[in-house]
């Protein structure tokens, strides 16, 4: 599964498709008519045209086997008025290929982005204007409750990119990545890699004021999933310097470091052996003889 944060965003769609349904009303637009299906159509399928200018994402309503309601889902996480200006081709290419009605929903959580969006499109004839249909982060929900995020994951996700930085926004986290978490595995990690990785410097001092508490034993998936992530991060990082440190020391010495070496020094991960190894790099007459058989063995990769 991609792992940006706009991908992860096309994918909360992608997996829950009835999340149009949610928000076309707070995006101002009509509810969607009556339905007994909703399926993702292949955006390629549009129209023959660059890959840069194709849709992100578009959601077909059904009835009786017949479209009844044609959604063009497009997340917009920064300005880009190329991909604006195709906009309209988007609606009136379905519109005729489904023979029915065609509307446009873009997403933004960057209020500034959202108003940019929202901005209407000329198209040059009398009358046809195209007015996007934006949610933007003060139409999106704010998902607290673990209930309501349990029951649409999708919605906690994009309420947490939305507010998670907000003054209620570690609630808002919190109930989003404890409800991402029992989902598929790849999909669950990637939401909520989205989520933290989306928080700013105050929202992460405030989780490590949380996860730092004197006999502090964390009880919450999303604080036991901070420590992990964070402790992973802080445990490669100590690794990768102490590599460093090792490579050094024998260049230092005079020592000849070969490609191989540096890259089998540069690769293990596991702190007690290097840890073995920086301190005999102080006394070995040659790096074979610091990666002599035995030493590390299963610790490189």
């Amino acid at each position: 599964m991609p792992g940006t944060r706009h991908e992860v965003v096309v994918d909360l769609f992608r997996f829950r498709p009835l999340l149009v349904a949610d928000l076309l009303p707070l995006a101002g637009g009509p509810p969607p008519p009556h339905h007994d299906r909703v399926h993702i159509e292949d955006p390629d399928a549009v129209e023959i045209v660059p890959a840069a200018r194709r849709a992100d994402l578009v959601a077909v309503f059904e009835r009786a086997g017949k479209p009844v309601l044609v959604a063009v889902i497009e997340p917009q996480l920064s300005r880009d008025d190329e991909k604006r200006d195709s906009w309209p081709n988007y609606v009136t290419s379905l519109r005729a290929r489904h023979g029915c009605d065609c509307l446009l929903l873009v997403v933004a959580v960057d209020p500034d982005v959202a108003a940019w969006a929202a901005r209407p499109i000329r198209t040059g004839h009398p009358g046809f204007d195209l007015v996007p249909l934006v949610i933007g982060p003060s139409a999106i929900p704010r998902v607290t409750e673990p209930v309501e995020a349990r029951r649409n994951p999708e919605l906690a996700i994009l309420s947490a990119l939305a507010h998670g930085n907000d003054e209620d926004g570690l609630e808002i986290v919190t109930a989003a990545v404890e409800a991402a978490l029992p989902l598929p595995r790849e999909r669950g990690i990637a939401y909520a890699d989205v989520v933290v990785s989306s928080l700013e410097s105050r929202s992460r001092e405030i989780l490590e004021a949380m996860v730092k508490t004197k006999d502090y034993e964390p009880q919450s998936k999303f604080v036991k999933y901070i420590l992990e992530w964070e402790a992973k991060g802080k445990a490669e990082g100590r690794a990768e310097g102490k590599a460093e440190d090792i490579v050094t020391v024998l260049q230092a010495r005079g020592l000849s470091v070969s490609e191989d070496v540096r890259a089998r020094i540069l690769a293990c991960r596991d702190l007690p052996t290097l840890e073995s190894w920086l301190a005999r790099a102080v006394t070995v007459s040659s790096t074979a003889e610091l990666l002599e058989p035995g030493e590390g063995l299963t610790s490189t990769g």
